[in-house]
């Protein structure tokens, strides 16, 4: 179990995704219309016209948003013996560019063995990436694509669901989980997920969002060892490269 949670072939990821236009007013008019029907699904008694729904839920969604930044970390074995955590951050407004970076990377990875890692990873990060690379013209690299694949087949690890066990009623944010296991925050202070638009499209502070990211994927790296009952890594072996 220690190897294999300490390979040099798993991939965590984190990605942060802003509404595709900085308002709904600046989207094509079959997107305004596309976006009112999608919005009553979950509207409820919510008061909130279109417009307002857009700008604070528009970026979730594949059809609406983008991506800006993806993070990646990986561990890597020193001359010492000691492990240490790399991390990489893509980040940029152009899409395809960033997109094909990503995917540049993921091919610098062994393609049979690499596993990607990332919190709700299954229900967001991954087809949310798968989507907006076909949009790009994109084809999908084979760590994520799942075309004809069997489940047992597809290397993708979601610490969410490896904490749940099987129990389907909760959404437990990493930062819980980075309490309950006591792992430090770090410097960078926590940004709220429907605040990164308004950072992203009316603050223009592309660098803060990306600090944050890079922030996660050591939060991330770290519940992944306590998930597999490995000690973390220490703070002054986590690497940005």
């Amino acid at each position: 179990m220690a190897t294999e949670a300490l390979s040099g072939n798993i991939l965590f990821v984190d990605i942060e995704t802003v509404t595709a236009a900085p308002a709904y007013d600046q989207l094509e008019e079959r997107f305004q219309k596309a976006w009112d029907r999608k919005s009553e699904f979950f509207r409820g008694s919510d008061e909130k016209t279109s417009a307002e729904l857009y700008f604070d839920r528009g970026s979730i969604y594949a059809e609406f948003g983008k991506v800006i930044i993806i993070s990646v970390g990986f561990f890597h074995t020193m001359d010492n013996g000691e492990t240490e955590l790399r991390i990489k951050c893509i980040s940029g407004d152009d899409e395809k560019e960033l997109l094909q970076n990503f995917k540049d990377t993921l091919l610098k990875f062994d393609q049979k063995n690499l596993r990607l890692c990332a919190h709700n990873g299954k229900e967001f990060d991954f087809p949310y990436l798968c989507r907006r690379m076909l949009v790009n013209g994109i084809t999908l690299p084979a760590a994520l694509d799942l075309s004809g694949k069997k489940s047992w087949e597809v290397n993708h690890i979601d610490t969410m669901e490896l904490w749940k066990f099987g129990d389907h009623k909760n959404y437990t944010p990493l930062e819980l989980l980075a309490a309950l296991f006591h792992i430090p925050p770090g410097k960078e202070e926590a940004i709220e997920g429907s605040d990164i638009n308004r950072i992203y499209h009316q603050e223009h502070k592309l660098e803060k969002i990306a600090r944050y990211c890079k922030r996660n994927i050591g939060i991330l790296a770290q519940v992944y060892l306590k998930l597999n009952g490995l000690p973390t890594i220490k703070s002054k072996h986590i690497t940005v490269v």
